[in-house]
Formats: C-alpha cells, sequence, structure tokens
C-alpha cells in the first residue's frame, strides 16, 4: 500500500475496482474498457501478489507471468509500471520486443525474471531458439487483444498458448468486444467473468472535443497549419496521425520547412531512433509528433492536448484509439479529423460515436452518411488522392537540418 500512495493514487479507477477482487481470487476474466482506464494496474498489482505466492524461481526456470502486448510501445509502457510496483517485492521484469538488439533481452532471460512482457513475434523468436520456456507460467495476460488480432497475430498467439499449461490463470483487455476477440476469449479462457466498462457500443472518451472538418485532400495542409497556429499559444503536445510511413515523413519535412518543431514515428524508423522521438515529445522539446497507427495504441504520453487525424484511419475502431490519446487521467482534450469523401464509408458509424459523446455533427457529414458513401468527384473531393494536400504554405524553401524564425511559437 505504501508503493501505491507513493505514485499518487487516491482511489482506484472503475476497471481496477472490478478487476482486482476476481483477478487476486484466481479466476479468468475479460476486461473490455476504453484505453486510458488503468487498465495496465488492473492486472500488475494482482501479478505481484500471484508471483508472492508462487516458489522462488530456480536457474533455468522461465516467468511466472506472461503480458502479451501487441506493439513495442505499450510493451515498454507496461513494464515501466510493473517497475515502479515490482521494486519494493524484488519482482523482476523485462520487455520482449522486435526492432531492437536481442543481447539485453536474452541476458534478461537468462538471469531469470519473474515477469515478462512481450510483442508476439520476438517470443516465438526467443521460445524456438531456447532463450526462456513457458513451463512456470500461471498468470497469462493479453493486452489490447483487439489489436493484436487486427494486426494479424493470432496464429502466434495460439501458438504462445498452446505452450502454457492448461491450469493457468488467464485475464484479457480489449478496448472492443468483436467476434474474433470473443471466439479467442472463449478458446483461452475457463469460465470467465466479463467486465464491461461502460457501453459496449464504440465510444470515444466524453472529456475529449470531437471536432469534425469535412474537407477535400488538398486542403488538408491548409487546415492543419491553420490549427498548428491557433494551437501553439498554448504551449500544447499535439499528436498528427497520418496513413502511411510516406505521408508520415513528407508532413515531417513540410512542417519543419516552415519552422514547426516536428518529429515523425512510424514502422521504417529503427527502435533507437523512436525512442529518442518520443522522449523529444515526453519532454516537450518537440511538442509536434506525426505518427502512422503503429503509435496509435499503448502511446503513453502525458498532457497530450490535442490528436489531428490528418488522414482519417481505415475504420472507426481506430479513431477511437487515436482521439484516445488525449483526455487521459481525467484531463480535457480536443481533436480535429479531416474527413473527405474517400472516408465516406465510415460517416455513419463516425456520426453515431458523435452523438453518443454529444459532440457536434456537422451537415455535410449527415449528407455523406445519406448519399451511402463511396469516392468520385463531388464539391469536397476531387477526385484524386494522394495525401499530401494543399499548397506549400507561405515558408520559403529551407533545408530539413533544422528550424527557422518559426521556431518561437512554441
Amino acid at each position: 500500500m505504501k508503493t501505491i500512495r507513493a505514485q499518487g493514487f487516491k482511489e482506484p479507477t472503475p476497471v481496477q475496482c472490478q478487476a482486482w477482487p476476481m483477478a487476486l481470487s484466481g479466476r479468468d476474466m475479460v476486461g473490455i474498457a476504453q484505453t486510458g482506464s488503468g487498465k495496465t494496474i488492473a492486472f500488475a498489482l494482482p501479478a505481484m501478489l500471484h508471483i508472492n505466492a508462487q516458489p522462488l524461481l530456480s536457474p533455468g526456470d522461465g516467468p511466472i507471468v506472461l503480458v502479451l502486448a501487441p506493439t513495442r510501445e505499450l510493451a515498454v509502457q507496461i513494464q515501466q509500471e510493473c517497475a515502479k510496483f515490482g521494486n519494493n517485492s524484488r519482482i523482476r521484469n523485462t520487455a520482449i520486443y522486435g526492432g531492437a538488439p536481442k543481447g539485453p533481452q536474452i541476458r534478461d532471460l537468462q538471469r531469470g525474471v519473474e515477469i515478462v512482457i512481450a510483442t508476439p513475434g520476438r517470443l516465438i523468436d526467443m521460445l524456438e531458439t531456447q532463450k526462456t520456456n513457458l513451463r512456470r507460467i500461471t498468470y497469462l495476460v493479453m493486452d489490447e487483444a483487439d489489436r493484436m488480432l487486427d494486426m494479424g497475430f493470432e496464429p502466434q498467439i495460439r501458438k504462445i498458448v498452446s505452450q502454457i499449461r492448461p491450469d493457468r490463470q488467464t485475464l484479457m483487455f480489449s478496448a472492443t468486444w468483436p467476434k474474433d476477440v470473443q471466439k479467442l476469449a472463449n478458446d483461452f479462457l475457463h469460465e470467465m467473468i466479463q467486465v464491461n466498462i461502460g457501453s459496449m457500443d464504440l465510444t470515444a472518451n466524453h472529456n475529449i472535443e470531437q471536432i469534425i472538418e469535412v474537407c477535400s485532400e488538398f486542403e488538408k495542409r491548409n487546415k492543419l497549419i491553420a490549427h498548428l497556429e491557433r494551437i501553439s499559444s498554448e504551449n500544447a503536445k499535439v499528436l498528427i496521425f497520418v496513413a502511411t510511413k510516406r505521408v508520415a515523413d513528407e508532413i515531417t519535412k513540410y512542417l519543419r520547412q516552415d519552422g514547426w518543431p516536428a518529429l515523425a514515428i512510424h514502422g521504417d524508423k529503427e527502435q533507437r531512433e523512436r525512442d529518442w522521438v518520443l522522449g523529444e515529445f515526453k519532454e516537450g522539446r518537440s511538442p509536434i509528433l506525426i505518427a502512422t497507427d503503429v503509435a496509435s495504441r499503448g502511446l503513453d504520453v502525458k498532457d497530450v492536448g490535442y490528436v489531428i487525424n490528418y488522414d482519417f484511419p481505415n475504420n472507426c475502431e481506430d479513431y477511437v484509439h487515436r482521439v484516445g490519446r488525449t483526455g487521459r487521467a481525467g484531463k480535457k482534450g480536443t481533436s480535429f479529423t479531416y474527413f473527405t469523401t474517400e472516408n465516406a464509408k465510415s460517416a455513419r458509424e463516425l456520426i453515431a460515436i458523435l452523438k453518443e459523446a454529444k459532440s457536434v455533427v456537422p451537415p455535410e457529414l449527415e449528407e455523406m452518411a445519406m448519399l451511402g458513401g463511396g469516392g468520385g468527384k463531388n464539391r469536397y473531393n476531387s477526385g484524386r488522392g494522394g495525401g499530401r494536400g494543399g499548397g506549400r504554405g507561405a515558408g520559403p524553401s529551407r533545408n530539413d537540418s533544422g528550424y527557422s524564425s518559426r521556431n518561437g511559437r512554441w
């Protein structure tokens, strides 16, 4: 309790209130809750108590607790939370994920750790090369199960779980409850208890002001600059989501040439560079981060003031996860979303999300939904795509090595 109080916890979140007694009683459970709801602590604290009730590790033993996560960012975030609460109990943990050198990860495993937080692909690599084993696992967590399935990890998950003893305790957490996640839960959990925090419908955090702007592809850049101009006086962190790595790099270069302190993170970046970029963003030295969906979940950055969906995602689930990067821990947040006719198939579902959150629904969006979606040429879209949009802006051409005098905005 001293450690919990030292971290500034006044009271548990709703998902923690429900999950703790179930996990501590040894039951299998599924938790359906939004991102930012305190899920990590909901499974991490019972995991510590579970470990303390088990025999000590012997040389050659694998971990006692396994947490599967979809991305390296989320794995690192979970590891940091476990480290906060595990120090007093001398519980060791490590994060195993791709895109980073294997050497330090192998050393951690061979020294012996009670908790392994892993992405499925790298864990299978470690198992196949016999750097660790799952014989001691009695507490399994699948975090953001829906995202792991979206990313195509189901075969790896099934391969991993097949190597874990059947009398384990299993906890699954997910932001949504689609049929493929339900099937996974039914296959791996026994007599499970399901905890739903909030509605089972796809909903966005009510602390977020959601602003949708229907526009053409070519209006996006001018809108982006206008929003950044408006935001700049607040010294707020801004997370900009784009559809592709190419657009991420193009927009980053465009903003930097125009004097904005922007950096990009996406799947082609090496882990060292990704960590550096995240550090610059977290510390506020580069308060504008352009990201692909690799960072849309598990990216735990405090006080993100604004999310801008430069490109609308492929589905509304990803939209909810993206905007959920702001408005965390009870704070207010704002999201701007640029919506073109290319995204019209998502109009009806987006309207439902906006209405549930009592956000403004633009008439143009209602019109799109009534027309039934589709591409083509109309007043919102000239028929071309590409993500570049707009002109080059007012700023003169500069090289990409630094910021212009506009740097003073932030």
